[in-house]
């Protein structure tokens, strides 16, 4: 299996291999949630994960913060490396203990999919900054105020809204104030899951580019959508889900320009956009707790063949038997 790598030349951030999580069903059934994952995330780089609702996406990134329920079965490595370059930890394979002290929001900021779910409505978004930090960095008053108000304006979260609670922001700004939190302990990993859903277009923008914003020397940015607009506006690289697998992984240079995605599903999906075929991909994906024992996309493949009936492995960053070549022209084909 090859995995294309990260496009800086040293050491990862985060090095996942053979991530594979099951859900434990009545009478031994299993829902295979995500099967076989492989991919690399370098500091300074965004990575988005990108497929249709119900993938395995967000299933991923729960597995990576250790929140999956007691029913779920994982397998492989997701190894992290700090800030400084230090020391690795495997997150798969870590206790409660290590990952609630040393992992979630110090080494792994989480930009939640629905913000005011995650923010707590009975305090202002002040006094949960304030908190945060004090868990965090260990800072005391009158330390704390000060360092409350520049952790929102990292994320452009506007001060004069600090002493007001989440039900009184807007969608934009409690996506300021869950990405402000998701900042605090100054992680080497920003997983944002789904942070656009029920934003206008305006809103997307602007929060896809302020998280790209936070990407730096020591930062790596792990960018769970469905959004391909969103993806295409800050990704460096992209990978490509589809019934629990990893299909695609490619430069985001290649996948939305003129060489287009290589494998059938991921162009499929790049071409129902309605800046380019609006042509949305046919039938729908199999059931996760039946997947077929070769390429899940088949029977949603006008490529598909007998060769299909096996599964196909993910090399040269593609998991296809028949994939499109690299030739612009092919792009709309």
């Amino acid at each position: 299996m090859t995995v294309p790598a990260p496009p800086a030349r040293r050491e990862t951030t985060l090095t996942v291999r053979g991530l594979s999580v099951r859900f434990r069903l009545p009478g031994d059934r299993y829902v295979s949630a995500v099967t076989e994952a492989d991919f690399d995330l370098a500091p300074g780089e965004c990575l988005a994960l990108v497929g249709e609702s119900g993938c395995g996406k967000s299933v991923l990134a729960s597995a990576l913060l250790g929140l999956l329920p007691q029913n779920a079965e994982t397998a492989g490595t997701a190894r992290l490396r700090d800030a400084a370059g230090g020391g690795l930890i495997d997150l798969l394979a870590a206790d409660e203990r290590t990952l609630a002290r040393t992992v979630r929001g110090r080494r792994v900021g989480l930009v939640p999919q629905s913000p005011a779910a995650h923010l707590t409505p009975v305090r202002t978004v002040r006094s949960q900054l304030e908190e945060a930090l004090r868990e965090l960095t260990g800072l005391r008053k009158p330390q704390l105020r000060r360092a409350g108000e520049a952790a929102a304006g990292r994320a452009l979260f506007p001060s004069g809204h600090l002493d007001r609670y989440p039900h009184e922001l807007s969608g934009g700004l409690a996506q300021r104030a869950a990405t402000a939190l998701a900042l605090v302990g100054e992680a080497p990993l920003l997983l944002a899951d789904e942070p656009t859903t029920g934003l206008d277009r305006d809103l997307v923008e602007r929060t896809v580019d302020e998280l790209r914003r936070q990407v730096g020397e020591d930062r790596a940015l792990l960018l769970i959508t469905h959004d391909l607009a969103a993806a295409e506006r800050i990704a460096d690289r992209v990978a490509v889900m589809y019934a629990s697998r990893i299909v695609e992984l490619a430069d985001a240079a290649d996948f939305f320009g003129a060489t287009g995605p290589r494998h059938p599903y991921a162009r499929g999906l790049l071409n129902a956009l309605p800046g380019r075929a609006f042509t949305p991909v046919p039938g729908m994906p199999p059931e996760l707790s039946a997947l077929p024992d070769g390429c899940a996309f088949a029977a949603r493949c006008e490529r598909a063949d007998e060769a299909c009936g096996r599964l196909p492995a993910l090399t040269d960053g593609t998991a296809c038997h028949h994939p499109h070549l690299d030739i612009p022209e092919d792009q709309h084909a």
